[in-house]
């Protein structure tokens, strides 16, 4: 990639707005380059085919040019269809986005966090095992985001993680040994190892990651997590 132009770049649109009366402002993924702000000029014309492909969970492939850092996408194409995202597994797919609109700023590079992203899409669309799905991203992201728990050691004691003790996530600090802690040393273990088989694991590391991922969003929630907990409450996708 060059300064003043980018070409067929892997990406995702994790966003879109209307900009004045034909354009779209893009909140967009991209392989190589991180998170970027495009603007897509003259593409809500109505002859345009364009808007249809600026759509999340499209895999693409983008061009943009321009020196200044809001950049103007110049060509895109479909490399495949979009993502078969349903139901439950679509809000999630949102989930995701506002995830990585939180944790990633824009212009800095993350190409494991690309790779994480295009599997979890690939789970959700599959819409067998989302909540391993959903564990898997955010662990890979609080990864390569800098943010990754070490789930071998006590934080403050550095003792090895006992299967038998209790933990809890402490701001600033990690997994710290707890009586009173929802997190199980096995769960901590399976964890390290990515293993989510036992029902158990599934459900503590729900926990944990919440309270994780709450910790960095300086006290502003997630706007999507409220939608998806209220379609679980009505069970509309039993």
């Amino acid at each position: 990639m060059t300064h003043n132009a980018v070409n067929l770049q892997p990406a995702f649109i994790l966003q879109h707005q209307h900009y004045r009366e034909t354009s779209l402002l893009l909140d967009v993924l991209t392989r190589d380059g991180g998170r970027l702000p495009l603007i897509a000029k003259g593409v809500r014309k109505s002859q345009s085919q364009t808007a249809a492909l600026l759509q999340p969970f499209v895999p693409l492939n983008i061009s943009m040019v321009g020196k200044a850092e809001l950049k103007t996408l110049n060509h895109v194409e479909a490399i495949l269809p979009a993502l078969p995202l349903q139901g439950l597994a679509l809000y999630c797919g949102f989930y995701v986005n506002e995830l990585i609109e939180r944790f990633l700023h824009p212009h800095d590079p993350h190409p494991d966090v690309f790779l994480a992203y295009q599997q979890c899409l690939a789970q959700l669309a599959e819409n067998t095992d989302i909540q391993t799905s959903l564990r898997l991203f955010e662990l890979e992201l609080l990864e390569h985001t800098g943010y990754g728990l070490d789930f071998g050691h006590d934080a403050d004691t550095r003792l090895a993680i006992d299967p038998q003790q209790t933990y809890r996530f402490k701001i600033g600090v990690g997994l710290v040994a707890d009586k009173k802690g929802q997190i199980s040393g096995a769960t901590l273990q399976a964890l390290a190892m990515r293993d989510f088989e036992n029902p158990k694991v599934q459900l503590e590391a729900k926990l944990l990651m919440r309270s994780v991922i709450d910790s960095h969003l300086q006290s502003k929630p997630l706007k999507i997590r409220a939608v998806i907990q209220q379609i679980i409450n009505s069970n509309v996708y039993g």
